[in-house]
């Protein structure tokens, strides 16, 4: 690894700073090796768990400013590598660091421990105990984390295997050509204009995690293989296949390499522009009927998430409305539901290497955004929500609307442009005839948004009963708890107290008018709570006849940094 290289990663790791996977120290002279190797049995358990190709500890960077401190921990070269064997020696499996670097940042000496991942089914001890992070804390490595470990040695990374007689003339120049430049624009911050360009094919290879010094990888031939390579494969049938169904009938097959084939298989789809005429207007709406973006992030899904040992195919199956996207294997990590607000981070893949392969191309992120931006998507084109059948155990389905259900729908989401997501999710399961509950019934129904009785439940036809609904609507829209907790914050400022009566006449006014009293004054009761707990106010009265007051203003606004620290 080049000193370049070394600054920065050094630099990225910084400004991300700690976390389950990363570690500073300011260390000066000396440091317990017993420390060392406990820190070394975390971060490589959390690598592992984390499908990181490696953890780092790094001494000589101050905690509080996050600026090179320096450090002369082991300054004899010798002695500092010694260290590779002392750890070895007292950690189960014998593994130790990769490799152990020293650099000069910023003028000041650091040393940057490489820590392997925990190899697959086996969790790391030192001197027999497995250690973890929670967040930024050093902790044991829990039942469920070493489970987890253990569990993988009932199942392997089929995409991660050496095809032993593959070389590098069996990938596709244009696919490899392609993928370089992927990943250049991807880290077009970490590495100078031209850098990615300079690198041999072995060596962008192994850097983008397509290949296993230098020798090819299952993940390599399905990504950038050549058509004529997937005979490294058989049995598993490295292909997607394009159906069209209804009037007319048709079909095609696409081999490697996936990273071309998934824009050629797109290519293949009837992609025609629709018209959506708003209520009151003579403009048409135009849109496409599926949009690029959108259906290369499910095909890529697909892709990442098959289940290859199955020997089946991935699937696009075309109607004169929908599209249809089938891989094999149930879905790996929780529901498509828990990704849709974009706030669960899977911790867990069916492929690992191809899976970081494919974030090396820029073609997916594992961080559980896509299902998010899918919905979103179609949601912005006033299009039906994506749908996903999980009946079938062992597939996962995804169906991509390419035609308007209900004309109201999209009407509402032409007129109403604040809509936010949760309230779309209702408003398409209506047009889908499907429930909505009853909390979510209530406040779109009261806001005009929403028409008749359950089961009938449908969306407002009448633009004009919506517009004379707005005032209504806001009123029945759920705010955020901080706007509460200002409208408190502020109260007691200025009058230096309240009482619960106050703070009750103060927020009843403001909360949703779909909860009902007994809902508000319970609300109001647990924010109070939480503000106590949090020691932003404190109760000068009586437990019945309380008096609040402020123990310190809301967070002050702090002085932005360049790396804020998570």
């Amino acid at each position: 690894m080049s000193t370049s290289e070394l600054h920065s990663i050094l630099q990225f790791l910084i400004c991300e700073w700690e976390n389950e996977v990363v570690e500073f120290k300011n260390v000066s002279s000396s440091y317990p090796t017993s420390d060392i190797g406990k820190y070394f049995s975390a971060l490589s358990n959390e690598a592992n768990l984390r499908s990181r190709d490696r953890a780092w500890l790094v001494f000589g960077i101050d905690n509080d400013t996050r600026q090179a401190a320096g450090s002369d921990y082991r300054p004899d070269h010798d002695q500092l590598h010694g260290l590779k064997h002392q750890i070895a020696q007292d950690s189960e499996p014998s593994i130790t660091f990769r490799e152990i670097h020293v650099l000069h940042h910023d003028g000041q000496r650091v040393v940057m421990f490489e820590i392997p991942p925990a190899p697959l089914g086996i969790p790391v001890a030192w001197k027999g105990h497995y250690y973890a992070r929670a967040g930024e804390s050093l902790t044991a490595l829990g039942l469920d984390k070493l489970d987890a470990i253990r569990a993988q040695s009932s199942r392997t990374d089929w995409t991660a295997k050496i095809v032993p007689n593959a070389r590098l003339n069996d990938l596709d120049p244009e696919a490899v050509a392609y993928a370089r430049a992927a990943f250049a624009k991807k880290y077009a911050n970490r590495f100078t204009d031209g850098e990615v360009a300079g690198w041999s094919d072995t060596t962008f290879l192994d850097r983008a995690k397509l290949t296993i010094d230098g020798r090819i990888t299952r993940a390599a031939l399905l990504l950038l293989g050549r058509t004529e390579s997937t005979h490294f494969l058989t049995p598993h049938p490295a292909q997607l296949t394009w159906k069209l169904e209804g009037a007319e009938h048709a079909y095609e097959h696409f081999a490697t390499p996936f990273l071309l084939n998934t824009g050629a298989l797109y290519r293949k789809i009837r992609n025609i522009q629709m018209r959506i005429l708003p209520e009151d207007q003579m403009i048409h709406v135009e849109v496409a009927k599926y949009d690029l973006k959108i259906l290369l992030e499910a095909l890529h899904n697909c892709i990442a998430h098959q289940d290859y040992t199955q020997n089946a195919r991935v699937l696009v199956t075309e109607h004169i409305d929908r599209l249809i996207f089938e891989n094999s294997g149930g879905f790996f990590d929780g529901l498509p539901q828990d990704y849709i607000s974009g706030s669960k981070t899977p911790t867990r893949y069916r492929n690992p290497f191809l899976t970081q392969a494919m974030v090396e191309l820029n073609m997916i992120d594992t961080m559980g955004y896509g299902i998010r931006d899918m919905y979103a998507g179609q949601a912005k084109r006033y299009f039906p929500l994506p749908d996903y059948d999980l009946s079938d155990s062992g597939v996962v389905r995804l169906t991509i609307y390419g035609k308007v259900v209900d004309p109201a729908y999209s009407r509402m989401l032409i007129q109403k442009t604040d809509l936010p997501l949760s309230d779309i999710l209702a408003l398409d399961r209506v047009q889908k005839h499907l429930t909505v509950d009853e909390l979510t019934t209530r406040r779109l129904r009261k806001a005009g948004i929403l028409e008749g009785r359950k089961p009938n439940l449908h969306i407002t036809a009448s633009i004009a009963a919506i517009t004379g609904g707005k005032a209504q609507y806001i009123r029945t829209r759920k705010q955020d708890d901080d706007f509460y907790v200002k409208l408190v914050i502020d109260y007691i400022r200025e009058f230096k107290s309240a009482t619960r009566g106050e703070i009750d006449t103060l927020l009843m006014g403001k909360l949703s008018d779909a909860l009902q009293k007994p809902q508000k004054l319970n609300k109001i009761r647990n924010l109070l709570t939480r503000m106590r707990a949090k020691a932003i106010i404190s109760n000068q009265g009586s437990r019945n006849k309380p008096e609040w007051v402020l123990l310190k203003d809301s967070v002050a606004s702090q002085p932005v940094k360049n790396c804020k620290k998570r």
